[in-house]
């Protein structure tokens, strides 16, 4: 179960007892307000709380572009325009806070996205749970051969087997050391800030993170893309299916400008510009490097 009793009890009490509210509230959002939704095999991702909505978006844009613009585009087309043209700071005027149980080298790799407000549960004052990430054998790969930060074929059969042992086992003893040095039976033992550093990276640990709209979509971009490693990218798949209630219209836009778009550079657009005049292109005369054209290629063909 990847919630305690205590935060089960919190939950319930929380949503049991709704106060009137005075401040825009997003319907879509009010559904998914507390509720845990598991990730990965001990982990939760949830709202904690939320500021504003579409409608904030397009108020803070109005406040710079004047109330003229209202005539000449819908709100729905004016969130367009903000997310074509990069105008950013009215995305900011959106706020969510969520609770994140993750494995501790998830918690590394989200941690790079400095542009929000972390508070982590501290195994300096805290003892940590016996909870490890052990992946499915169908997320079991070998390292990839062309792709230093990527994965390769799937492992199979006596060496998965093999590998989910490893896992298991040094984790249960890892964990065991922990709770030795700990002597919580009478002896005087190791202080807690000192015993975590033998856990593996593979134990779960959780926080409290809060972000703008704005830099929760630059994260969800590069963690939501099929080439994030996989045990990121199932939170992130999370946080986008509560954000796509929060703000549709905002989300809408950056599934088409930023997930589904592509960003061309000064020399791809000048290749596009001589194909559609009919000149053949090539890697060599398109001045673009080996690795840009491949990147091209891929999406024009």
């Amino acid at each position: 179960m990847p919630l305690t009793p205590e935060q089960l009890e919190d939950i319930q009490s929380a949503r049991s007892n709704p106060q009137p509210t005075l401040r825009a509230v997003a319907p879509g959002m009010e559904k998914h307000l507390y509720e845990a939704k598991p990730v990965l095999d001990h982990g939760f991702v949830r709202v904690v709380d939320y500021m504003g909505d579409d409608a904030a978006i397009v108020q803070a844009a109005r406040v710079s572009y004047g109330a003229g613009t209202k005539k000449a585009r819908d709100d729905s087309g004016l969130i367009r325009y903000l997310m074509r043209h990069w105008h950013s700071t009215p995305f900011e005027m959106c706020e969510i806070k969520l609770h994140v149980k993750l494995p501790v080298f998830v918690a590394r790799q989200w941690i790079r996205h400095r542009t929000a407000n972390v508070n982590e549960y501290s195994a300096r004052y805290s003892i940590l749970d016996r909870e490890f990430y052990i992946p499915q054998p169908e997320h079991l790969a070998a390292q990839s051969v062309v792709n230093n930060q990527g994965r390769g074929e799937t492992l199979e059969g006596e060496e998965a087997e093999r590998v989910l042992r490893v896992l298991k086992d040094d984790a249960g003893r890892a964990y065991d050391h922990y709770e030795e040095m700990l002597s919580q039976d009478g002896q005087k033992g190791l202080a807690r800030e000192l015993a975590r550093m033998n856990l593996p990276a593979n134990v779960y640990t959780q926080w409290y993170w809060k972000v703008d709209l704005h830099n929760l979509f630059h994260f969800l971009r590069l963690r939501a893309d099929a080439h994030a490693q996989y045990e990121i990218r199932v939170y992130a798949d999370a946080i986008c299916e509560m954000v796509k209630d929060w703000v549709p219209a905002a989300y809408g836009a950056f599934e088409d400008y930023r997930m589904g778009g592509v960003q061309l550079s000064g020399k791809g657009v000048e290749v596009l510009k001589r194909r559609l005049a009919g000149e053949a292109v090539t890697q060599e005369s398109s001045g673009m490097s080996m690795g840009e054209w491949r990147e091209f290629e891929a999406v024009f063909g």
